[in-house]
């Protein structure tokens, strides 16, 4: 009766149906270490976040990600006439561009500010003179993604894609911190077009989801097998039809 699941175009279902159970399996595990990685993050941005706020020399001697995210105090002057703004930004939905500057510290270091967030059509104010404290989160240097243009640090850079210290290192005769801060306060204060970089929320995002899909369609895969292999066996020639059950015939009495 099964003697056909051994030939050769079956043999090719079973082989296609076999693969894509495991290509969707392998991809719901795939979003499920997604899902472990997300949730590990989170709950250490989140603890970064709420750990009091720390000198930034401090904070740049620990390992980058023990530093991320973490808050940071920092005093110095802000270089003069050199000011670059990241350009096609976006926050709530207003297109823009971030301002950046350099702040050096006593010791000479520069730590790169993102100082804010200004929409188009807004002039971009101009960095504070004179000594200024100032508080950011600390975050890592960002990278062009795959297949995006780079900002040439060689070339005097005015307009940038995103806070590249690589980039922006070579702007500077001094030596550059290896991680930015984006700018939650300012003494003396910013002026209110600059608006403080919205701090990314944090969710799971969508892998339990896409993990339980992947987990219905190996299901649909299983089931459509056997569904399939239940039909052949029923459409084959020489098998009895199914006879309906019902209750036993009624005697008949009268006869």
């Amino acid at each position: 009766m099964y003697r056909f699941l051994l030939k050769p175009k079956w043999l090719v279902f079973h082989v296609l149906c076999l693969a894509a159970i495991v290509a969707m399996v392998m991809l719901g595990v795939w979003q499920l270490h997604r899902l472990q990685e997300r949730t590990s993050f989170n709950d250490r941005v989140s603890a970064h976040t709420h750990a009091p706020i720390a000198p930034i020399n401090d904070l740049l001697a620990l390992p980058q990600l023990d530093a991320e995210y973490r808050r940071a105090a920092a005093t110095g002057t802000y270089e003069p006439g050199r000011e670059f703004v990241v350009v096609n930004v976006t926050q709530d939905g207003v297109v823009g561009r971030d301002v950046v500057n350099a702040l050096r510290l006593d010791d000479g270091t520069l730590v790169i500010v993102n100082r804010g967030f200004v929409s188009n059509g807004v002039t971009a104010p101009s960095a504070p003179s004179g000594v200024v404290t100032v508080t950011g989160r600390l975050k890592h240097s960002q990278a062009a993604g795959l297949g995006e243009p780079s900002d040439v640090g060689s070339a005097t850079l005015t307009e940038i894609r995103r806070v590249d210290l690589g980039a922006l290192s070579q702007q500077f005769d001094s030596p550059v911190a290896p991680m930015y801060l984006e700018l939650l306060s300012s003494d003396p204060a910013e002026p209110r077009t600059l608006q403080v970089i919205k701090f990314p929320g944090l969710d799971n995002g969508p892998h339990l989801s896409y993990a339980i899909q992947w987990l219905v369609f190996t299901i649909c895969v299983g089931v459509g097998w056997v569904f399939a292999v239940r039909r052949h066996i029923n459409e084959q020639p020489g098998r009895p039809p199914k006879t309906r059950r019902g209750p036993p015939p009624i005697a008949d009495e009268f006869l």
